[in-house]
């Protein structure tokens, strides 16, 4: 099968998989069994990526609950520099990382964070996403998918590595994206650097009430898991 096909199946298997009434993880799972099946070699590359990052301990330092979150001052996708102490004003966060408008994860973690805006609102709660795109690519990714909240570039993954939280993707996973997807168009340079995807639920105190981190980026945080945070 041609990467363009492939391509076109794994599309449609995300549509598939966003348009159906389940839960967070189980349309991030199915999508996962779909890459397997498509593209077993590159299923095999992320396991072998993810056993990386684990063994090394990736993200095991990043701040933990009961610490300060530290503070942010990032560009929103119209350019608004937003900070979270702005943010923890209005009410507890949940300040979200991810690895790109290009990220089908991604893409599926922020369409259920958008679909669960109202039960969010409902507690006073606010969400926001941080990735490292430009603004354009981010811009994009808002107005197609119709994103409630704001998402604000972290250009270089500068915020990222000061919670620990960035990676490089390695030699062969770097191979096997060259050509299919362009993170140096996407991030401004040819690092092939990104952030574990993560969760924090920031207290108005401007505490760690509960977080989530995992180096496999094919698992994030229950959106059930995040309400509760919201609401203690």
């Amino acid at each position: 099968m041609t990467f363009n096909a492939v391509r076109e199946e794994l599309e449609q298997a995300f549509q598939r998989i966003v348009g159906v009434d389940a839960s967070l993880d189980e349309q991030l799972r199915a999508f996962s069994d779909a890459t397997r099946q498509s593209r077993p070699d590159f299923a095999e590359a992320i396991d072998r990526l993810v056993k990386r990052l684990r063994e090394n301990g990736a993200g095991t330092s990043a701040p933990r609950p009961g610490e300060l979150m530290p503070p942010f001052h990032l560009p929103d996708e119209n350019g608004h520099i937003v900070s979270l102490d702005r943010l923890l004003a209005k009410g507890p966060v949940g300040v979200t990382f991810h690895r790109g408008h290009w990220c089908p994860y991604c893409r599926i973690n922020i369409n259920a964070l958008s679909l669960a805006q109202k039960k969010i609102a409902s507690q006073d709660g606010q969400i926001v996403a941080i990735m490292p795109d430009r603004q354009q690519f981010v811009s994009e990714l808002k107005s197609a998918g119709k994103v409630p909240f704001p998402i604000l570039t972290d250009m270089d993954n500068g915020y990222a590595l000061s919670l620990n939280l960035a990676i490089w993707l390695g030699a062969e996973m770097q191979k096997m994206l060259e050509g299919r997807r362009d993170l140096p168009s996407f991030q401004g340079n040819n690092s092939w650097i990104l952030p574990i995807p993560a969760t924090f639920v920031v207290g108005t105190d401007g505490l760690i009430k509960a977080r989530f981190v995992d180096p496999d980026y094919r698992k994030r945080m229950a959106i059930d898991d995040l309400l509760a945070a919201l609401k203690s």
